[in-house]
């Protein structure tokens, strides 16, 4: 496919826009001046059908590296690209495959240590660098388009150029702009002509938008380089220009979730997961492929306020445990396709097997990756388990936060803040993390950090630091004193997840889950003593949280005290390498717990 890769600067509407439309149709162009009745007798209806995936986030095999084994959870999904592939064979077998178009929704190259390997330890920016294994299993399966998502940014842009000029197909965002110009950084959209048996082609446009987020949580990476406008105002400027085009359908493939919330508050004037309202603010578009928000949604109608008209919303669930399928029905009349039905669905792919052609194509690549998180780093002296995490203060998260106190600690010797007391939050990011006793790997200590956070220093104030932890809080479900306490509903309240609740460590204090939000936290103390409003306290935090992530006060406008570029993870790698030894008796303790009027919880 003769898709040309544009330099980051430099690229224009147009350039964007021809590049699109030339460089991913999808089958050979029929001539528009044929007709239905031209070509023989035959119905005036045609079907096609468009697969979608979302959040792949590295997942090319059903493994899981951080445990090293098959991937496995209670509902006994299965994950990666291998999987979606059998599906997607099975779904071109059954409808045709001039029939079908393969898209995507973003977060594609982040979240395995098989996608961590290829951007950090055996880089494709390299010279005469591998191809990336996301790069590799997407192209073999054939898919057509593919929307940006936020963590595309994670690893910088020039990994994200050499990861679009590796993809056979385009990478999308309308609301990608570059900060000078103003002008598209990567194609808006992509143009694919359908081949039908008995009429002119159908042309079909797919519009990629992405998250406006990005600027606060990849703010080191795009700042001053790309600016993410919303996803309403880019969609109003495309959808007419599409159909002026003669775009017969009109899909929307959306990094953004369809709650109509924002986890950043108002510090972006956009809204995080738009989706829903660009299908009911924006006219004529027939479907749209949602992303970002981790959920399932079959097929979910919102109403267009212009037209009256159903729009067709859908996000398969994440790391490639479904496959969207909108089943698009179209009629010929007055010279022109309509669409007269949308529906959509969702596949399982833990009922298919993986595909032999994928596992094969990068059996290499999963090995070296398996080699490399199986090194072992130090050995620890008794086993460590986040299971409890969420509910207790448990050793396990007192390691990351340690790690990063004593990190931020080295960084501030010599400055004038060195003599300020430091501390550091860390959420339970994932509830099955463990550190074993005896032999620790890469693997283990990687585990306990999913994301590619990076460490910075904040400054902040003993009254901050009491809002900030109230604010945190309001993760547990309201329970009464004497009411029956499950661990299992305890926590998630107002849906905040696991990420989105920080336990803060160098203070003591207690959560009264009987209390409303906002008035949960009693016993703040600093070394024996209550916290003084006006103290001033070092603030170990990621840079997610210190972006405005979670929309956690004070913190995204505090001082900058300092800034590490290296990821938190790996910073708990190196510590574990150069410790030999890990030994809870060294940092962990029980300084938060969870009460009711005054009683402790467990």
């Amino acid at each position: 496919m003769a898709f040309d890769r544009r330099t980051f600067l430099g690229t224009t509407a147009a350039t964007g826009a021809a590049v699109a439309l030339t460089g991913a149709t999808s089958t050979p162009a029929a001539a528009q001046s044929e007709s239905p009745e031209s070509r023989g007798p035959g119905p005036r209806t045609y079907s096609f059908t468009v697969m979608g995936t979302t959040d792949l986030h590295g997942n090319v095999f059903n493994w899981d590296y951080f445990t090293d084994k098959e991937f496995d959870d209670k509902a006994h999904n299965d994950v990666g690209l291998a999987k979606i592939s059998t599906l997607v064979n099975e779904v071109r077998a059954e409808k045709g495959r001039r029939n079908t178009l393969l898209i995507d929704a973003g977060d594609t190259i982040q979240g395995t240590q098989l996608s961590y390997y290829y951007a950090k330890v055996d880089p494709i920016t390299a010279r005469r660098g591998p191809v990336h294994p996301m790069a590799q299993a997407m192209n073999a399966i054939g898919y057509d388009a593919a929307a940006l998502g936020n963590h595309e940014f994670n690893y910088g842009i020039p990994m994200l150029r050499k990861f679009e000029e590796q993809c056979d197909f385009p990478l999308l965002g309308a609301n990608a702009l570059d900060a000078k110009t103003l002008r598209p950084a990567f194609a808006p959209y992509s143009m694919h002509r359908v081949r039908t048996p008995h009429g002119p082609d159908v042309k079909v446009a797919v519009l990629g938008l992405t998250n406006p987020g990005i600027a606060l949580w990849d703010k080191a990476n795009v700042q001053g380089k790309m600016t993410f406008p919303g996803l309403e105002e880019q969609a109003a400027k495309y959808v007419p220009k599409l159909r002026s085009m003669g775009a017969d359908v009109v899909i929307v493939s959306a990094h953004s979730g369809s709650s109509g919330t924002s986890s950043y508050g108002d510090q972006l004037p956009y809204i995080e997961n738009a989706a829903a309202l660009v299908a009911e603010q924006v006219p004529g578009i027939d479907a749209i492929l949602v992303g970002h928000a981790h959920t399932e949604i079959p097929e979910y109608r919102v109403r267009n306020k212009a037209t009256g008209k159903d729009v067709v919303l859908s996000e398969p669930l994440k790391w490639g445990q479904r496959l969207t399928l909108f089943d698009f029905e179209l009629t010929w009349s007055k010279g022109c396709w309509s669409v007269s039905k949308v529906s959509a669905k969702v596949l399982n792919s833990n009922t298919a097997v993986e595909d032999p052609k994928i596992t094969g194509l990068l059996s290499d690549e999963h090995r070296k990756v398996v080699a490399y998180v199986n090194q072992v780093i130090g050995t620890s002296t008794q086993a460590m388990s986040s299971a409890d995490g969420p509910v207790k203060d448990v050793p396990i998260i007192d390691l990351i936060n340690h790690v990063q106190a004593e990190t931020v600690k080295a960084a501030m010797a010599g400055t004038e803040w060195a003599a300020l007391p430091v501390l550091s939050q860390a959420s339970c990011f994932s509830r099955t993390a463990a550190i074993p006793a005896g032999q620790v790997t890469i693997k283990d200590a990687a585990g306990l950090y999913p994301f590619e956070n990076t460490l910075e220093a904040r400054l902040l104030t003993g009254a901050q630091l009491k809002d900030y932890l109230e604010y945190s809080a309001r993760y547990f479900v309201r329970t009464a004193p004497g009411d029956v306490v499950d661990p299992a509903k305890l926590t998630n309240s107002e849906s905040v997840p696991d990420y989105n609740y920080d336990a803060v460590y160098g203070v003591s204090y207690d959560i009264d889950i009987a209390q409303p939000v906002g008035s949960r936290i009693s016993g703040l103390s600093f070394e024996g003593k209550a916290v003084d409003p006006a103290a001033r306290f070092v603030f170990a935090v990621n840079n997610y949280r210190a972006s405005g992530g979670g929309n956690f006060p004070h913190v995204p406008q505090a001082r900058q005290l300092w800034a590490n570029s290296d990821e938190i993870r790996n910073t708990i790698i190196s510590w574990v390498k150069a410790k030999g030894t890990v030994d809870p008796a060294g940092f962990a303790s029980v300084d938060w717990r969870l009460t009711r009027a005054g009683v402790p919880v467990f």
